[in-house]
């Protein structure tokens, strides 16, 4: 890693035989960064992030990730970075303790300091007084703050989050868009965030990147894409890039 650059890529593509998933993406994600990553389903965001975190080689280009490169130290890339993907999977007979106990074991971590940061991200997350329950009893939306707690237990440089406020109510997603901004100010901490929120992203993101089959189209802070494409909002913007928009007016022509 060089000039505080945690994530660089070149040409970095992906294909699934004649399919094209990702097409020469060259991008800079700084250290200590909240970084946005936006497109409609089928862009290519996932295959990006898999291949960032060592779970996807690349077909084509080259990518370094907190300085070890994708395609030959993916173990190490996977020991310091953190990765809560979009339909994550949880040992339902365990309680929350236990899963972040089991989760801590595999970053070898164990013992009071482990105890420690799991009696603090549960009292952050206001699970503090079910957190003996097994996890088969939580709504969907308590199982997906034990996820974000187990994917940042074992405070890694960066953390990659696929939809992470998907099955979480209104309140819950502005708690995790908190803990997200003080990781990044405190421990600087890097974000690179899949999301379909754009409202969630325009709060929280430094940098947006908009991906459209495949191709990055667009790059800028939320304000600029704003004032770029004339939109009200990131949004309109989006909607404007990616083909979208809505005509309001013809919404309810079938009743005329």
């Amino acid at each position: 890693m060089s000039n505080g650059i945690q994530i660089q890529t070149e040409s970095l593509s992906k294909n699934f035989g004649s399919v094209v998933a990702l097409k020469k993406l060259d991008l800079s994600v700084r250290k200590g960064s909240v970084f946005g990553y936006l497109g409609p389903n089928g862009a290519g965001k996932t295959t990006t992030v898999r291949i960032l975190s060592g779970l996807l080689k690349p077909s084509g280009g080259s990518a370094t990730v907190c300085g070890y490169d994708v395609r030959t130290q993916r173990n190490a890339i996977k020991s310091v970075t953190g990765l809560l993907p979009e339909s994550p999977g949880l040992y339902s007979k365990l309680s929350a303790v236990e899963f972040l106990e089991f989760i801590g074991a595999l970053n070898n971590l164990s013992g009071e300091s482990l105890h420690n940061r799991i009696d603090r991200l549960l009292g952050i997350l206001g699970l503090e007084g079910r957190q003996n329950d097994l996890l088969e009893s939580y709504s969907s939306g308590m199982k997906q703050k034990v996820l974000v707690a187990s994917t940042v237990l074992h405070e890694p440089e960066l953390v990659f989050l696929d939809e992470p406020t998907s099955r979480l109510d209104p309140a819950a997603s502005v708690l995790v868009r908190e803990i997200i901004l003080a990781m990044a100010r405190e421990t600087d901490t890097t974000f690179f965030i899949c999301t379909h929120m754009t409202d969630f992203a325009e709060d929280l993101c430094e940098i947006i990147g908009i991906l459209n089959e495949g191709v990055l189209t667009t790059l800028g802070a939320p304000n600029e894409i704003i004032e770029q494409t004339g939109g009200n909002d990131l949004e309109d913007a989006y909607l404007k890039i990616v083909g979208g928009e809505i005509d309001r007016d013809t919404l309810l022509s079938w009743r005329q």
